[in-house]
């Protein structure tokens, strides 16, 4: 009785603090202040020398650790390893999530790629899950025709989600799992896929910059990445951790750490500094009454977002042969 009076009265907090804090947008519309161009300029501003302040343009306060690897949350996925296909138990907001986030993957896939084929409509598409844990992600994506790879360094996550796949022939053949990390994978796909989607999984990494960097080597260029992840805000910190964790237990105590969690503008300028540009970012919200997600205006605790890598501009000798090309009669331009 206790849990559902919390539970109104947090979703009740959160409703009026959605409805104060309008931050959704569409990137590839409107520039705000969160573009790295105009975070550049702004510190080109402060009286740093013009060569001292290039060389700010790739720092992070971050420690780099060159891993996306923390030992500590391997050892907190370790022990829930055999627990996630527990509708109700302590991944059952991740299985509700899928509501959202396939859609968001969907959706924005076609409109870069167009529809490939009725009934499958991302048929022909490679997509890299990074940190699948036991599959709830992969498994959709793989239904709808995708080629999908999942990758966890928590090998017995992987045997999780091997298993539950293989109880469906329609997978067997698109989604392959692997127990192995990003940097790893990243030595031996260079830009294999189409797609990379990372669902909570960036608040949990070592280092965000390895992250960014082993993403763009995987992708192939104009390849789509996904990312949901928690906001560094004080209502994070109540509803993510205080009322998550403590409060309602919807995740075990201590699955997050308010540290790790990082905000849409911060995460745009890591990304945007490492070749890629923002797309989209879509606030969303978590309602423990209905176990249920929806997408709000708000991105103060739960957001998602789609990147795009970019494509490398044509040399002007190339542009030049490409033009002389087209003046030559019986030869084809080569479009590839």
């Amino acid at each position: 009785m206790y849990s559902k009076k919390l539970a109104r009265l947090a979703f009740g907090l959160l409703a009026e603090s959605t409805f104060k804090c309008p931050l959704t947008r569409s990137v590839s519309s409107v520039r705000t202040l969160c573009s790295w161009t105009v975070c550049l300029h702004h510190r080109q501003k402060n009286p740093l020398s013009e060569g001292f302040s290039r060389r700010l343009t790739r720092l992070n306060v971050r420690t780099v650790s060159q891993t996306t690897l923390d030992p500590a949350e391997v050892r907190k996925f370790q022990a829930m390893a055999s627990k996630w296909w527990d509708l109700q138990g302590e991944f059952a907001a991740l299985h509700s999530m899928n509501d959202l986030r396939v859609p968001f993957i969907r959706d924005n896939l076609l409109n870069v790629h167009g529809i490939l084929q009725l009934g499958k409509p991302l048929a022909g598409l490679r997509i890299l899950d990074v940190g699948c844990g036991g599959g709830v992600l992969s498994e959709p994506l793989g239904r709808l025709g995708a080629d999908v790879r999942g990758i966890d360094p928590v090998e017995d996550s992987v045997r999780t989600a091997e298993l539950h796949s293989s109880y469906d022939p329609d997978l067997w053949e698109r989604v392959r799992y692997q127990a192995c990390t990003l940097e790893e994978l990243a030595e031996e796909e260079l830009e294999g896929f189409h797609a990379v989607v990372a669902s909570e999984v960036v608040e949990h990494l070592a280092d965000l910059d390895a992250f960014a960097s082993c993403c763009q080597q995987v992708l192939k260029p104009g390849g789509s990445l996904f990312i949901t992840t928690i906001n560094k805000t004080n209502l994070s910190y109540v509803f993510g951790i205080v009322a998550a964790e403590q409060l309602l237990r919807i995740v075990p105590s201590g699955t997050h750490d308010w540290e790790k969690f990082i905000s849409p503008e911060d995460l745009e300028r890591l990304l945007e500094s490492f070749g890629f540009y923002v797309e989209a970012i879509r606030g969303m919200m978590y309602n423990p009454l209905t176990g249920a997600w929806s997408w709000q205006q708000s991105t103060a605790i739960n957001y998602a977002l789609h990147a795009i890598k970019r494509k490398e501009e044509p040399q002007p000798g190339q542009v030049w042969a490409e033009s002389e090309n087209l003046d030559e009669p019986g030869r084809a331009t080569n479009y590839s």
